[in-house]
């Protein structure tokens, strides 16, 4: 079977894990801080903050921003629950912003609108959340207008897009957002196993975040509240938090694979420029990209068009399953999980992001995918749509 991503694991990955195992330090110990400055020198962010998954980032993210109860945040529905399911951790509401049709990012137009309206009912967003669909950067100057013009704050959801640029500039660097996150699954584009960071420029931010990361604990004397001299206090409970941390071993697999990041992207673009040029003649929608964007080609989407084919998505998803090839679809729409239609969402809430539903599936993209499974995927392709 050909999945449609993988991780790279090599002789340095494993080399790197093992010091750490003959280590005196398991977690907590200085392959963390390590990691965290790789990603401040790659990002070019001022701070950074590793935790145990994405999703624990954007829940310390929300936190950070002092989202809670009676605040709403909205996101795009095309993207992985977590990027919903963390507001709703902090006791705030959730709503959706449809998409672009041709970026599969939240729209600019369909943000405007809803912000003009959300305005007009006193209902405006406390934090927005960008997500970079596949690696490709949403809209970021516009919408941190939108921000500047409406008062909201913005977490970049960029869990796809670690290696990518915006404006020829890395994405994950602040200067359209209050925080960025990225994600260390297997399958995305560098991996701790399972891992995720919240970059930011604001040391504010990066204080809270750090304490929310482990039990709302600090040990900094300046941060402790006073107590008897003669009392031992090395640490003290300041806020309630959770155990977010991440282990040594995360992080030194981590800091290895951020070695060849740039590496993995430009194989992730090579192996892209050949599926647009193979699959221009089939009736799917390729990937759009914009000039402002380089992606990091975490995903493939392809849209199966039914307007020039008779042939439908569920056709091709279970042919290739059939001939090996695995496939995936990125993503439902949150709101039609049946915990968020219990909360009052409705079929039809945002039509484009149905549309895509109906229409997209992931194909193999990943760096060690070979010439020969890469031409299998096009030959079986060109066989069904054909």
């Amino acid at each position: 079977m050909i999945p449609y991503g993988k991780q790279d694991i090599t002789q340095q990955d494993i080399d790197s894990v093992l010091d750490v195992l003959k280590s005196d330090f398991l977690t907590q110990g200085p392959q963390v801080p390590a990691f965290e400055k790789s990603m401040m020198r790659f990002t070019e962010a001022k701070y950074a903050v590793v935790v145990n998954s994405a999703t624990s980032a954007l829940h310390i993210a929300c936190l950070a921003l002092g989202v809670g109860s009676g605040d709403i945040v909205w996101t795009s529905p095309i993207t992985f629950v977590a990027t919903a399911n963390c507001a709703l951790y902090c006791g705030a509401q959730i709503d959706f912003v449809d998409i672009d049709r041709d970026s599969n990012n939240i729209s600019v137009c369909a943000l405007e609108e809803k912000l003009k309206k959300a305005k007009r009912e006193n209902k405006l967003p406390t934090v927005v959340i960008p997500v970079h669909m596949a690696g490709l950067s949403c809209d970021m100057q516009s919408i941190f207008r939108l921000s500047r013009q409406y008062g909201f704050k913005i977490i970049e959801d960029a869990s796809h897009a670690i290696g990518g640029k915006y404006k020829n500039e890395r994405i994950g660097n602040g200067r359209y957002s209050d925080i960025s996150i990225f994600s260390f699954h297997p399958v995305k584009i560098i991996t701790t196993g399972e891992g995720g960071v919240a970059v930011t420029n604001d040391e504010a931010l990066v204080k809270r975040m750090r304490l929310f990361r482990s039990h709302g604990i600090s040990s900094a004397v300046e941060g402790m509240h006073p107590r008897p001299h003669q009392e031992i206090w090395n640490y003290q409970q300041i806020d309630l938090g959770f155990n977010y941390r991440m282990t040594d071993i995360q992080a030194a697999l981590g800091s290895s694979q951020m070695t060849r990041l740039d590496s993995y992207v430009a194989k992730r673009h090579r192996i892209a420029e050949r599926y647009d040029k193979a699959l221009a003649v089939l009736p799917v929608q390729i990937p759009w990209q914009s000039r402002d964007n380089y992606s990091a080609y975490h995903l493939y989407p392809i849209r199966i068009k039914p307007n020039q084919s008779d042939i439908q998505q569920r056709h091709v998803y279970d042919a290739l399953q059939v001939a090996g090839i695995k496939v995936n679809l990125h993503y439902i729409p949150v709101y039609r999980q049946p915990y968020y239609e219990a909360l009052g969402f409705k079929v039809g809430y945002c039509p484009a992001a149905e549309e895509y539903f109906q229409e997209a599936l992931s194909i193999p993209l990943y760096p060690t995918l070979t010439d020969a499974d890469q031409a299998k995927v096009i030959r079986v392709l060109h066989d069904i749509l054909v």
